[in-house]
């Protein structure tokens, strides 16, 4: 998308201006300019209901100027407005644009602004958000004829630094597209998004951006001693693949921060088989891959100081004649031997054997992201990504960018209980689901087991990866949740060297 930056007394062709309008606007800065454009009119149309409520949108036509129609989004309290409300407020934008099949808008700048919200913030916000709200993932209907109206330009109108309001904007983009494509990764069906396709994605991904990327098949994962992996993928036609992609801030690739998502394409539950409500939807059990895959992009893309290796485990987990069993026994990349209780347990298995292998390619931190556990939803409800962590220093540097991202993440416990019941087993080291209380916490629980006391942190997506209606920042399904929070968090960690 093309950003210009203007000054905000030039008129640059658009097809709509968008306006923050709150209360007590003539106070605002730039309500003369304003009411310029409207021929004196504003005042009037505030009178007669025109609303400045949170959210609110109303389209009016403008009478001076070369840009026919004005969108004004109600901001309320502009001194109360924080970035993530701006954000939201732009996404609810983003869906009008679409609906009116905008091409070119343009957006007065100090409109939205206050003491705590600036021109730059303003532009970041506004480019991600509209860009997130206007998302639409492409199915596969054959009937429609429809011309796809995207945003083409956006402009900035501000007398401030355009070079400042540009890279923020830029920014703002990138996150944007992102989270998008990480979207559209989730939505797309199990029988095209398979473990080798994720793995051609990726490596195109690691063309574009220059990472060191290798792919690994199943003779190689067999090489590792990957067991838990394998035994996932045993009752599938389809090659397990592991990912691996090396994005090296610094010629020694020093101490680097591990990225580690779940990829399981389809899971049916295998033997401990999900009932037939649960089973739909689980194409998008590869949530953590994709939010993995959309942090990769954006790091590409912003290039922090931070070296970052993301490794991906990716299958589908399939009921036949080979498929693993409750009762099995495996062993994992580390040694570890498993006692399988529950084959729909399948994430924290093959999340076990990725975060062994990041270990040995030198991880000195690790974040993993799953969507591991209907349990999580049922402690946190739908909007908050549960979290569990062994280092409190490290995990309180993810809560503070997940802030600035408005990504809501909530810590449960990880007690030494916890620990002793998955270590509970007549047969191995472990068992694989030690019971339904306290379901999220054996889930990440059990991946902590293979990390040792490496700085880590635990994601479970399950409950904000996907959205059941549409939202603030976009529709139905896949939201790209935590992309932009773990691509912040290793701009983050480089920036703290």
């Amino acid at each position: 998308m093309e950003i210009n930056v203007l000054n905000s007394t030039e008129h640059k062709e658009a097809e709509i201006l968008i306006v923050g309008l709150s209360r007590h606007p003539e106070n605002a800065e730039g309500w003369k300019e304003l009411e310029k454009r409207f021929d004196g009119r504003l005042a009037e149309w505030i009178k007669a209901g025109l609303s400045f409520d949170s959210n609110s949108l109303s389209i009016y036509p403008t009478l001076t100027g070369n840009i026919p129609r004005v969108l004004f989004v109600g901001i309320g309290d502009r001194k109360k407005l924080t970035a993530d409300e701006l954000r939201r407020s732009f996404g609810i934008a983003g869906k009008q644009l679409v609906k009116e099949k905008i091409r070119h808008a343009a957006i007065y700048t100090a409109s939205f602004e206050n003491e705590k919200v600036t021109g730059e913030q303003v532009a970041h916000a506004a480019a991600e958000g509209i860009q997130m709200g206007a998302y639409r993932f492409a199915d596969y209907k054959t009937n429609s004829n429809e011309v796809d109206h995207r945003l083409e330009s956006l402009s900035f109108l501000t007398d401030q630094s355009a070079d400042a309001i540009r890279q923020a904007a830029f920014v703002g983009t990138v996150h944007a597209e992102a989270v998008n494509e990480a979207r559209t990764l989730v939505n797309m069906p199990a029988n095209i998004l398979t473990a080798t396709a994720m793995a051609d994605y990726a490596q195109d991904l690691g063309e574009t951006y220059g990472f060191e990327t290798e792919i690994l098949g199943r003779s190689e994962i067999e090489e590792l001693g990957m067991g838990a992996l394998l035994a996932v993928n045993q009752g599938s036609v389809e090659e397990p693949r592991l990912i691996v992609m090396k994005y090296k801030a610094t010629d020694n690739f020093d101490a680097p921060l591990a990225l580690v998502g779940k990829g399981i394409t389809f899971d049916t539950g295998g033997y401990s088989l999900k009932p037939k409500d649960g089973i739909v939807g689980m194409k998008g059990d590869m949530g953590g891959a994709a939010a993995v895959l959309g942090a990769m992009r954006i790091i590409g893309e912003l290039k922090p100081a931070k070296d970052v290796v993301a490794v991906i485990a990716s299958t589908d987990n399939m009921v036949s004649g080979d498929a693993f069993k409750p009762d099995d026994v495996i062993t994992s990349m580390s040694g570890k031997t498993i006692e399988i209780l529950n084959t729909d347990a399948e994430g924290r298995l093959v999340l076990a054997d990725a975060v062994t292998y990041a270990k040995q390619l030198g991880a000195s931190q690790v974040v993993d992201v799953a969507t591991l556990t209907g349990g999580v939803i049922v402690a946190l409800g739908k909007d908050k990504t549960g979290a569990l962590t062994n280092d409190d220093a490290f995990y309180s540097k993810l809560v503070d960018v997940s802030k600035q991202t408005g990504e809501f993440v909530w810590q449960l416990p990880l007690t030494e209980n916890d620990k002793k019941r998955l270590r509970k087993s007549d047969v191995a080291d472990l068992n694989n689901s030690p019971g339904r209380d306290g379901h999220m916490i054996f889930g990440g629980g059990f991946v902590g087991e293979f990390v040792g006391d490496t700085p880590w942190i635990h994601l479970d997506i399950a409950g904000t990866s996907h959205a059941d209606g549409a939202h603030d920042l976009g529709p139905q399904g896949g939201t790209g949740a935590m992309v932009r929070t773990l691509a912040l968090f290793a701009e983050k960690l480089g920036e703290d060297k």
